[in-house]
């Protein structure tokens, strides 16, 4: 690896962890420069995976204020999260790598299209509020392995899903604090993915040590711009590139 490639993962890292920390799209960045760098779609996406379980640490350490009181909650959302992730990574391996290839496109796609429509599934939560069946709860947990499940499978914007579900779950939350909380809840998903991956998955290891680092960086400093920028603009921008992207893999 040369010097320019270690400062490219590292700004790409960076940027990453503010993605992911403010629009849960971080591999919808740090993704594409791999396959730049020349990596192959599963070698691209194991060792970004590995290295992903960087962002939550980051993210934790700047989210103290937002996460207070939540440590037996997040404990137990990190269980199902974990499992869902071992599931995720287990189905890629065995999967044939053309199966992969081909379902990228729909993955990217299907997330940034559920991340553009997630003010009208807001506003659906609050007319429904008052009136929750008997199986909202026990879905919603399924729902949660599900999308850990995806997120091990393939990192791009896994999170969104993880940050939709936990909305549905904890209404009562201020945005800020479910963001943190899915933030460290994605490395239980993600740790438990890439153990997986460090043992029969072709990771990259050169590309993980600048990538993480970067990507610790940007999680640690993402809680703190998250408090400042308009979310509605950055979801709406993060949204459109993800469908671009998703269309040009396609083609």
């Amino acid at each position: 690896m040369t010097a320019v490639e270690v400062v490219e993962l590292l700004l790409v890292g960076f940027a990453a962890g503010l993605v992911s920390v403010l629009v849960s799209l971080a591999s919808l960045v740090s993704y594409p420069a791999l396959l730049g760098l020349g990596l192959s779609p599963v070698s691209a996406n194991v060792t970004n995976t590995v290295s992903l379980v960087f962002i939550g640490m980051g993210s934790a350490a700047g989210s103290r204020s937002e996460l207070a009181g939540t440590r037996r909650i997040v404990l137990r959302l990190g269980a199902v999260a974990a499992a869902g992730g071992a599931a995720g990574s287990a189905l890629l391996l065995v999967a044939p790598a053309v199966t992969f290839q081909a379902v990228v496109p729909f993955l990217i796609g299907g997330a940034s299209v559920f991340l553009l429509g997630q003010p009208y599934l807001a506003r659906r939560r609050e007319r429904r509020a008052a009136a929750e069946p008997w199986w909202r709860a026990p879905v919603l947990w399924i729902a949660m392995f599900g999308a850990s499940v995806y997120a091990g499978y393939f990192g791009a914007a896994g999170g969104i899903l993880v940050l939709a579900i936990m909305t549905a779950m904890f209404p009562q939350w201020t945005p800020h604090r479910v963001n943190a909380v899915k933030n460290v809840v994605a490395v239980f998903a993600n740790g438990a993915a890439a153990i997986g991956f460090a043992g029969f998955g072709p990771v990259h290891w050169s590309f993980v040590v600048p990538l993480a680092v970067g990507f610790f960086l940007g999680g640690r400093v993402g809680p703190v711009v998250a408090r400042r920028l308009p979310d509605n603009t950055l979801r709406v921008v993060a949204a459109g590139c993800g469908i671009a992207m998703a269309v040009k893999f396609a083609l």
